[in-house]
């Protein structure tokens, strides 16, 4: 017969050995790692679950990088929006306070702070956060704003820069008389009086027929308190007919005006804006006469050819003084356009009667970031940088120098620092007081207008939409990171304890192996 040996008897011992020792070594593993398995079959039912949330878990960490990149990009364009805002408040205040003391540079001390903030303006617009440029839109990867000297001083002996722009169009708006382009003249047609003064436009005359030209100063209305005195207001022009020279008079008639009547002519600038003379009647003889006064005469005849004399200069003065200024303001905005406006027909500017639009073969382009090209909701400036910081929310934080707010406060930054008025012209105090009163005006608040302060409440918003998606990713990601933890997690106290109770299992196993590998037949003998 056929004798078993111990070993045969024992192999099944060692299997429950081995058993007792590869429960004992995944439940060690499970101690170390805090989790229920190292792979995904060995989580149970519950693997199904563990991977959707882990899933979502992984969506929110990239989510919050996200929200601190445009985080710290919307910081990083907060910083300079706000550094504009105090170059607004300055230069606006310097306009309002520097007076007209011109030095031998030929600027006034609010001039030259301007030209600082002008320099700091560029750089401010040209912010960068990492590699990125954040005021070009979408071009992100060069300046939006060419430097501050090439805007002003153009680049280079055939690209022109600001001061040249402003220079043209000063020679344009005085013309060829350095009048402003408005002249006066005895006698009114069609019917001729020696007692009527008339104030015209210079015309275009060819082609025909006669049509105003767009430089210089426009006639745009006269009174008087004269007694007997009739006026005539410029004609307006009936659509579709294009705009024709304009004229506006005044006929003394036959009864002379008394010691401080006045007659106040009113003139449209090149900006836009409207100032007038206000001439006065008085009996009192001076050579020279005083600015804006004429000489009552014998008779209506003389007395009107007096008020033509001296109306006539101070219509050159107000050319050379505050037309001046708004050329320069209207320069900048012709320079400031897209595409930038030159006068035509140069080097003989004066004669100029059009524009041309400029290139960048002959002039500085002063931003070539992004522009807007239609109207559609995408292509604002904000829409042209847009971060996904949830699966359904997205922000918008994109912004463009060109826009309204920012283009208007470079703009007229830059005029103020690039006009330069000779000391020894005798309109330099009247040029400077137009100049500061305009830019102070065009740096305040227009109502119905952008403003930085608008911008940087866009960007509040997204900062503030971020904040609160963030929040509620955090408290959604402890919520699934605890139920993450009950499927894939261990109870490490029950661990601990069923290790002991194998442990001692093993030990009792190992014992008894051992003393049945001992047993001999005499033993069992």
């Amino acid at each position: 017969m056929a004798i078993d040996g111990v070993s045969g008897r024992t192999s099944y011992i060692g299997s429950g050995i081995l058993n007792l020792r590869s429960q004992l070594d995944s439940l060690t593993e499970q101690l170390a790692s805090g989790k229920i398995s190292t792979t995904y079959a060995g989580q149970g039912s519950g693997r199904s679950m563990a991977l959707g949330i882990r899933a979502q878990l992984n969506a929110y960490s990239s989510f919050a990088d996200t929200a601190t990149n445009v985080n710290t990009r919307i910081n990083v364009a907060n910083l300079s929006l706000q550094r504009l805002v105090a170059i607004n408040s300055t230069v606006k205040g310097a306009a309002v306070s520097a007076g007209s003391t011109i030095d031998n540079t030929g600027q006034t001390a609010g001039q030259k702070t301007a030209n600082l903030d002008f320099y700091d303006s560029v750089d401010m617009l040209n912010a960068q956060s990492g590699d990125r440029y954040l005021f070009g839109g979408r071009i992100t990867d060069a300046p939006p704003v060419a430097a501050a000297d090439q805007i002003l001083n153009g680049n280079g002996a055939t690209i022109a820069g600001l001061k040249q722009v402003i220079d043209e169009r000063k020679q344009a708006d005085l013309g060829v008389n350095a009048n402003g382009r408005v002249g006066t003249a005895i006698g009114a047609a069609p019917a001729s009086t020696p007692t009527t003064v008339l104030v015209t436009e210079e015309e275009l005359t060819s082609p025909a027929p006669a049509v105003a030209q767009p430089f210089g100063m426009k006639v745009s209305g006269v009174s008087t308190n004269i007694v007997g005195a009739t006026v005539t207001q410029p004609a307006v022009p009936v659509a579709p007919a294009p705009a024709a020279q304009k004229a506006m008079s005044i006929d003394l008639g036959a009864t002379l005006p008394k010691e401080g009547d006045t007659i106040k002519f009113t003139f449209k600038m090149p900006d836009g804006t409207s100032e007038d003379i206000v001439m006065k009647a008085t009996a009192t003889a001076k050579t020279p006469m005083d600015a804006n006064t004429f000489l009552i005469g014998t008779d209506t005849t003389t007395t009107a050819a007096n008020l033509n004399t001296e109306l006539g200069k101070s219509m050159t003065q107000l050319a050379n003084g505050a037309m001046a200024a708004a050329s320069a303001v209207q320069a900048g905005t012709d320079f400031f356009d897209n595409p930038p406006q030159r006068v035509a027909g140069g080097p003989n500017f004066a004669a100029s009667t059009t524009q041309v639009a400029g290139t960048a073969a002959d002039t500085v382009i002063w931003y070539v970031g992004e522009s807007d090209v239609s109207a559609s909701q995408t292509d604002t400036a904000r829409g042209t940088a847009v971060a996904r910081i949830d699966d359904a929310i997205t922000v918008r934080y994109g912004a463009r120098a060109n826009e309204q707010a920012l283009r208007t406060q470079l703009q007229n930054v830059a005029v103020f620092a690039a006009v330069t008025t000779n000391i020894t012209d005798v309109n330099a105090n009247g040029k400077i007081a137009a100049l500061n009163q305009r830019i102070a005006q065009n740096l305040a608040v227009i109502p119905g207008t952008q403003t930085i302060q608008d911008i940087q409440a866009d960007f509040a918003g997204a900062q503030s939409s971020i904040k609160a998606t963030t929040d509620r990713q955090t408290q959604s990601k402890v919520i699934s990171q605890t139920l993450l933890d009950s499927i894939e997690g261990i109870n490490n106290d029950e661990v601990a304890t069923k290790i002991l109770a194998l442990q001692t299992a093993l030990q009792a196993s190992y014992q008894t192996t051992s003393d049945l590998y001992k047993m001999s037949l005499v033993k069992f003998l």
